[in-house]
């Protein structure tokens, strides 16, 4: 039998149990903080129906997609004329129905739908599992990574828009993490793409702009070109990010005199600037995904050269795509791939999470009557909710030691023939090689 290379598909990860230790961490504070709002969880599939996800996240998002294989001979309904033509999109249709799903919003409005008759709205919910992009992998992005969701639909109040962004600040300030709040609004966009000639071809200037931080100014103002953009963009282009809200609302409100959607979107940005969130207007914020419809927001880091660690925005018009009308929503998803990355980077980590211990005690296995006493010591503490070992079998006294201090365990307990006679169990700290006698409820309170 030929050997096969241990390795991972491209971009995706194993995870030891000194980094899963993290991302519980991780994981743990921003549960807590949805809580601590009224979000309740809810979980839905790895996988969803193609026609679910395709056309929810524009072009580049559906080709990023991945697609399963129907069960079976999948060839055997197979387009045979895109199959001999190598027509990939339309052979897709006939041998392909599902999808890994792409991100968590699209399955929540489908849930939200679906369960329409049994939810309270408005209904605040909080999701955490991962998503699969076929993205090229590089670092902070990878194909398989978790997102963190919170959600409110059943209301169009900007309240919402104010608490999702206080949940922002509130879980990064847990974290140690310091950031940047980026906010704009998607009618401010359709203002920009009104105002420079493009109104019919929002998509486009917007999935353009979103790459102004990857391709830059000029090139942004060659690909607007192509697409009919006048030379009224220029003065957003040339618009200093480092000037303040007011200076930008200013700018919004001299250009969009003659747009109404425009005027609307420079409403919705002064209601929140005006809550005294730690929020910065970001003019060029795109956030290409199609379905936002108002506010968007972006996380990144003051601290690291990362991309976004957090986004998310308005959507009104979601479910209507499922056959649910009026029901308006909005969410943020938080990044924990490169939320993990950055406090990995820095060494964010509390010390409780970098010592990884699990188990409190190992109890060295002399074997005999020492093995019999150390195990029925082990059930007691279990009992009592206290991680605890034994070695499984009575291996050299260095190994087992060794053993110990691979682990992090921070005590080591022996029982040999003193110890038999005593009723007691030696125990060494670890960490500071002080050894003692401890009866059995001493050894307890010890640990407690």
């Amino acid at each position: 039998m030929s050997k096969i290379r241990a390795v991972n598909p491209k971009g995706m990860r194993d995870f030891g149990p000194s980094e899963l230790a993290k991302r519980k961490y991780i994981f743990s504070t921003i549960q807590s903080v949805f809580e601590k709002y009224g979000f309740q969880p809810i979980e839905t599939p790895v996988m969803e129906n193609l026609e679910t996800l395709t056309g929810k996240y524009g072009e580049e998002g559906d080709k990023l997609l991945f697609k399963v294989l129907n069960s079976g001979d999948y060839l055997k309904k197979a387009d045979e004329k895109a199959l001999s033509e190598k027509d990939s999109k339309a052979l897709t249709a006939s041998i392909s129905e599902k999808g890994l799903r792409y991100d968590l919003t699209i399955p929540f409005a489908r849930y939200v739908v679906q369960n329409q008759n049994d939810i309270a709205f408005p209904f605040r919910r909080y999701q955490i599992q991962p998503v699969w992009r076929a993205d090229r992998p590089q670092r902070g992005r990878y194909r398989e990574f978790y997102q963190c969701d919170a959600d409110i639909v059943g209301s169009d109040s900007l309240l919402n828009e104010v608490e999702l962004a206080q949940i922002y600040a509130d879980v990064f300030e847990k974290l140690g993490l310091k950031t940047g709040i980026l906010i704009n609004n998607r009618k401010v966009l359709a203002g920009f793409a009104e105002v420079f000639g493009v109104a019919d071809k929002l998509s486009e200037f917007t999935v353009i702009l979103d790459k102004l931080d990857k391709i830059g100014k000029e090139k942004v103002a060659n690909e607007w070109l192509e697409i009919g953009v006048n030379k009224l963009s220029e003065k957003l282009l040339e618009l200093s990010d480092e000037i303040g809200n007011d200076a930008k609302l200013k700018f919004l409100k001299t250009l969009f005199v003659n747009s109404e959607i425009g005027q609307k979107g420079i409403e919705e940005l002064e209601f929140l600037l005006e809550k005294d969130l730690p929020v910065k207007l970001s003019l060029t914020l795109a956030r290409g995904l199609d379905y936002y419809t108002g506010t968007i927001f972006e996380v990144q880091s003051t601290e690291a050269k990362m991309g976004s660690i957090g986004g998310g925005g308005r959507y009104d018009n979601l479910t209507e795509i499922f056959g649910l009308k009026d029901m308006s929503g909005v969410g943020i998803s938080f990044g924990v791939e490169r939320i993990y990355d950055i406090m990995e980077e820095l060494d964010l980590w509390p010390e409780s999470i970098l010592k990884n211990i699990s188990t409190k005690i190992l109890f060295i296995n002399f074997g005999g009557a020492a093995e019999s006493r150390a195990f029925s010591i082990l059930q007691i503490l279990r009992k009592k909710g206290i991680a605890s070992e034994i070695y499984p079998s009575a291996e050299k006294f260095k190994k087992q030691m060794k053993y110990a201090d691979q682990k992090g365990i921070p005590f080591v307990a022996f029982i040999g023939e003193k110890e038999l006679e005593e009723n007691t169990v030696g125990v060494k700290n670890m960490e500071s090689g002080v050894q003692e006698s401890y009866s059995p409820d001493a050894l307890i309170e010890l640990l407690s």
